[in-house]
């Protein structure tokens, strides 16, 4: 079933979700405002080989079914406004993301694989992230309604003056998961979105930007849905302004040529059943069998607090065909490691009773600095080397 066929359908079946939710379905303006800058998805993805229960493509919505397709999640946003969306359609539309990001990046899918065959439970994500442009309401708020409108929570905000960016990390509303499942299936995860500042860009790569922005300018309000679809929101670049932006911001490179794709979700290290539960156990197996992971300040990122450990593939290359005719490989996405610790005050707490309320919380910017650099070209360089 196809991403817009599933989203139709939940169309049908959920009368009164928010305006944002419903202007995923005007199929007028996919077709006018949506330019496929990546080879085809397929139907559905290559089987797993080693039986993994992460579903990718087509979708259980048999929680519909058993409410009547009307069972629907009331929460608040951040403004405190009341908004309802169904949670078997905002499962539908992240599992599409998954498919999308699992289809063009071959790291993450064997990393996941692998993870699953030695730890044959629930694997849960601690977080999703996405890129953005922040001009012309491109930026965090266009992917952050998505996610307020199903009860996600706003929380801290992170800065990243040297590379000019700014991010949001939201908190999911208590959910409750599909019985056995993974992934998108399983607890919610948080969500991170960062944006460019544009503004502290130069006039040249401003004017690039703005080129592709402007020119569509209504692409910011199907933000999810291009993600959902692994299509641009703005026509295909030049390969020319691709290199323009990666001289002076690889972050602005990438985001040109990938939109609003899944930039890594990250894997819950401490949820983990075997030994893998422990993110040096995790790294030292994975870099084992062969994987190349970021080494930007040292291969485990911590907190200053010691109470969030980090780590991340390189990022995986994708062929991309540039408006111009040329073909170029060009980073895609990878996939993150977290493990969060308990907090000092809930040490006491025996461990089969330890929750993730007793866990460090949050997102660190050191750690975060370092992760951005899983997509550079230096990392990448190291990994062919």
């Amino acid at each position: 079933m196809s991403s817009f066929i599933v989203l139709k359908a939940f169309r049908r079946k959920n009368q009164g979700i928010s305006s944002t939710m419903l202007s995923l379905y005007s199929s007028s303006t996919i077709k006018a405002s949506f330019h496929s800058s990546f080879p085809p998805l397929r139907s559905s993805p290559p089987p797993l080989s080693v039986g993994s229960h992460i579903r990718l493509v087509k979708r259980d919505h048999s929680v519909a079914a058993a409410s009547g397709g009307v069972s629907m999640s009331t929460n608040r946003d951040s403004h405190g406004s009341s908004s309802q969306v169904a949670e078997p359609f905002f499962r539908s539309v992240l599992g599409q993301m998954e498919t999308v990001y699992l289809n063009r990046n071959p790291t993450p899918r064997s990393v996941l694989e692998l993870v699953r065959s030695v730890d044959d439970e629930q694997l849960c994500y601690d977080h999703l992230a996405f890129r953005t442009f922040g001009i012309g309401g491109y930026g965090i708020d266009s992917l952050a309604s998505f996610f307020l409108d199903y009860g996600y929570t706003q929380m801290d905000e992170l800065r990243f003056p040297a590379k000019k960016l700014r991010a949001l990390w939201f908190a999911p509303p208590h959910a409750s998961a599909v019985p056995g499942g993974s992934g998108v299936d399983g607890p919610l995860p948080r969500v991170f979105i960062s944006e460019l500042l544009v503004e502290q860009m130069s006039t040249q790569t401003q004017d690039v930007i703005r080129k592709y922005t402007e020119t569509s300018p209504n692409g910011r309000k199907y933000a999810a849905l291009s993600s959902a679809l692994g299509s641009l929101p703005w026509e295909k670049p030049l390969s020319s302004e691709f290199e323009q932006l990666a001289r002076e911001s690889e972050y602005a490179a990438w985001t040109l040529a990938n939109g609003y794709a899944l930039n890594h979700v990250t894997i819950s290290v401490h949820r983990l059943k075997s030994h893998l539960n422990k993110i040096k156990k995790l790294n030292q197996f994975l870099e084992e069998k062969g994987f190349r992971l970021n080494s930007e300040g040292g291969v485990l990122k911590v907190s200053p607090d010691g109470g969030l450990l980090q780590s991340s593939t390189v990022a995986d290359s994708i062929s991309f065909r540039f408006s111009d005719g040329v073909t170029k490989s060009i980073p895609c996405s990878y996939i993150e490691f977290a493990e969060r610790l308990v907090l000092p005050q809930y040490q006491n707490i025996p461990e089969s009773e330890i929750k993730e309320c007793h866990r460090r919380d949050g997102f660190e910017v050191g750690n975060a600095d370092k992760i951005f650099e899983s997509t550079n070209q230096e990392q990448l360089s190291r990994r062919t080397g």
